[in-house]
This record gives C-alpha cells, structure tokens and sequence, in this order.
C-alpha cells in the first residue's frame, strides 16, 4: 500500500485530539511508506457553517499553526515517511472565488489536496452538511422535496466542482465521490444513480483528475461501504483514472483502517508526488 492520502488531524473541530505526530507514527507502524494530512480547509468567510454545532473545518485562525507543525514533522521524519501538507476543499456552488482565493494563498504551500462536496443549498436556499448527522440527512431529504432531488443536487454539485475555475492550486483528486450514500441503511437510495455516478467519473477523467477511493463508509453504521462502491472503481479503473486510497481518518488510530479490502485495485500515488 503507497500510502494514506486522506488524513485529518487535531486542528479539524470534529475530530480527536490526537497530534499530527501520533499519525505520523501509526503510518510509520503500519508500514506506509506516504502519509498526506489533508485538513479540512476554512470555509469562505461570507458562509454560514450549516452543520449544528459549526464544526466543519478547522478554524481559520490555526491554518498557519497546522502548516507549521506539519513541515516541523516532515523534516524530523524525513527518513522515515514522506509527509505531505494540504487540505481538502470544500466545493460550494456560489462560493468558487472565494474558495479560489484560499487556494491561491496557501496553494504554494500544498503537497497534495482533495475536493469534496458537503454543503447543498436547498430549494429554499437553506444549506445543509449532507454527512453530518441521520437527523440531519433526514432534514435535508425534506426540504429537497426527497431523496431523488437531493441525490441529484449533490451529483450536480459534484460535477459542478470538477468543472470549475478555481485557479492554479484546485485539488486534483475528488473526494468520496458516494459520501451522499453515508446513511442508505436507514434512508435507502432512491433510484439507481449509475448512469449519473458514470457520467460524472467520465468528466473525472477527462479534466485528467483523480479519484479518493475512501475506507471510511466501511465503518459508518448506516453506510458499510467504500466510497465509491466497487462496481464504480471497476469502472474508474476502465477508464484508467488514478484510484488514490484514503482512510478519512479522524484520529491517530484509523490510519490505513480498512486498506486490507483495497488489495484487489490498482491503486496510486497522487499525481506529483514520488517514492
């Protein structure tokens, strides 16, 4: 296994309090040879946080702090872990310049980076963090007018986010493409979406771009899945799209959680990094 390219850490508000360097030493343990944080970055300053406690990201004002520790760690394990710094990027429709702006302030500073979608609008131009919580999914699913729509807007933002202008620094790799699937044991998916899921892979691979092939779902009660399902990396692997794995871990404890059941993909590094 390359490595763990989907990893938060104690400045993400939703998180442990783990440090950076306790992952750092679990990736060491397990044998990885790539460890890359990828904190969730600050939301636009003009957004309101839907999720209910507003803990979504970390905190604008750490983001120095997080950049700092995590190169103090790169060179004290240098010999040992190629550690690399970035954040994923929350898409929002309607937010892109200033989201191009976060990335074009700190994007000299990234080695690696993902772009996921969290935040929908709704009809009413309410917002909602779709992987919060049941309740919340729940909520969300009734103020679309169902899950159809909101399956459907979160597939549009998807492909929305891959389409979009957000400068020299945008995230290559889309992250937890399936994350909309997080609760299906308790709200099963509407309709079969493959032919939508396939389209936005196809675009996918015409920006050239990558795809997080994400352990977490595996371990989410409601979900017990990857993101994406198998059927859709079989057919990103058709494509020949970098499949990049990922344990979404939020604490020291979940790196490479789960990368025993990746065995059967051809997986990779991100795109400009190195053995």
């Amino acid at each position: 296994m390359p490595g763990d390219f989907h990893v938060h850490t104690q400045y993400c508000q939703h998180g442990a309090d783990d440090k950076m360097e306790a992952y750092v030493l679990q990736a060491i343990a397990k044998g990885l040879t790539h460890l890359s944080f990828t904190e969730h970055a600050p939301l636009p300053e003009s957004f309101t946080d839907p999720a209910p406690h507003h803990d979504s990201t970390m905190d604008r004002n750490k983001v120095e702090a997080y950049i700092m520790e995590g190169k103090t760690l790169q060179k004290k394990y240098k010999n040992d872990l190629q550690i690399n710094i970035g954040f994923e990027v929350d898409y929002i429709r309607g937010y892109e310049q200033e989201t191009q702006t976060f990335l074009d302030t700190y994007g000299p500073e990234m080695d690696d980076g993902i772009l996921s979608v969290h935040m929908l609008q709704a009809p009413d131009k309410s917002f909602f963090c779709i992987d919060y919580s049941e309740e919340e999914f729940g909520r969300a699913a009734d103020a679309f007018g169902g899950l159809t729509p909101l399956y459907l807007a979160y597939y549009n933002s998807l492909t929305s986010s891959v389409e979009a202008e957000l400068g020299l620094f945008k995230p290559k790799r889309i992250g937890h493409i399936t994350l909309i699937q997080k609760f299906q044991l308790a709200y099963p998916k509407p309709a079969d979406f493959l032919e939508v899921q396939q389209h936005l892979i196809e675009i996918i691979k015409k920006k050239g771009y990558e795809l997080d092939v994400n352990t977490a779902g595996l371990y989410k009660p409601l979900c017990k899945e990857i993101y994406p399902s198998a059927e859709l990396i079989a057919y990103a692997e058709k494509l020949d799209i970098p499949l990049v794995p990922g344990s979404d871990s939020h604490a020291a404890a979940g790196i490479g959680k789960g990368f025993e059941q990746l065995s059967a993909y051809s997986l990779q590094l991100p795109q400009g990094l190195h053995i």
